[in-house]
């Protein structure tokens, strides 16, 4: 199952039926648990850990130094979780002091070739991020995001739940959840209807949601919108998740629609 031409630290843990290909490196400190799979030529060092049924293409880079001139060599760590995949020329750093010092990717995420995490970087279940896509340091994912090819996540950034993301969109502001952002610079395009429901999510709770987006977006003042639909929804747990995203502490502003 471990190819002889690999070079795994002895102090590495190596879990059940782990499958390692031809020259991969695996540093003293990575923990690899079972049914996983390196491919070939895969690179893991740091204080990283790789969960269950993970499979990690040629030529992958994880778990290497913070591209963050801050970083001195202070103790950090990258957790993967379950049955992910991670294509082609992927890199995944560790995180820093400034940002908790963990990086976290949850499960059944899909990182296509080229694509990048940066440091302190928290990734929810069931991402898709696409070709050549990076996520600058600090960036929050939270589950079920789509963000297209050729895309990039300035750091500090918030994309919320069940939002998607057109390919070769620059993410400088927050996305809402259930949000589709757009554009150069991206902007609020309206509700990922169709994600929705493939959720199945209740179509009357649906479109109470995009009825709320509206009001919520009606203009630049987004505490006065929300003071005036105070209640209305307060049923729908869509909106409620809208509405506490918004609220939440931020270091970017939210994105709303071009026709503010």
């Amino acid at each position: 199952m471990i190819h002889n031409s690999s070079v795994i630290d002895k102090k590495a843990k190596i879990g059940k039926e782990v499958k390692i290909g031809p020259f991969c490196y695996i540093g003293p400190n990575v923990e690899i648990n079972d049914s996983a799979e390196l491919v070939s030529n895969v690179h893991i060092e740091g204080n990283t850990k790789v969960g269950k049924g993970t499979k990690i293409f040629p030529f992958a880079s994880i778990g290497t130094q913070p591209q963050d001139l801050k970083y001195k060599g202070e103790s950090n760590s990258l957790e993967i979780g379950e049955n992910n995949i991670i294509r082609e020329y992927v890199t995944i750093n560790p995180g820093t002091k400034g940002g908790g010092g963990k990086t976290k990717i949850g499960d059944k995420c899909l990182f296509m070739i080229s694509s990048h995490v940066a440091h302190d970087c928290h990734i929810g279940n069931n991402v898709v991020i696409a070709n050549n896509v990076p996520l600058g340091g600090h960036v929050t994912i939270e589950d079920s995001v789509v963000i297209g090819g050729n895309s990039a996540v300035q750091q500090f950034t918030r994309i919320g739940r069940l939002a998607m993301i057109g390919g070769m969109t620059g993410v400088l502001k927050d996305v809402i959840p259930f949000g589709l952002s757009f554009g150069n610079r991206n902007y609020l395009r309206g509700i990922n209807l169709i994600g929705l429901k493939r959720k199945k999510y209740d179509n009357k709770k649906i479109m109470e949601l995009d009825s709320a987006f509206k009001k919520i977006f009606a203009s630049k003042n987004l505490h006065e919108n929300l003071s005036k639909i105070n209640g209305e929804y307060k049923d729908n747990d869509l909106v409620k998740e809208v509405i506490n995203f918004i609220g939440k502490d931020k270091k970017r502003p939210i994105c709303a629609p071009l026709n503010e």
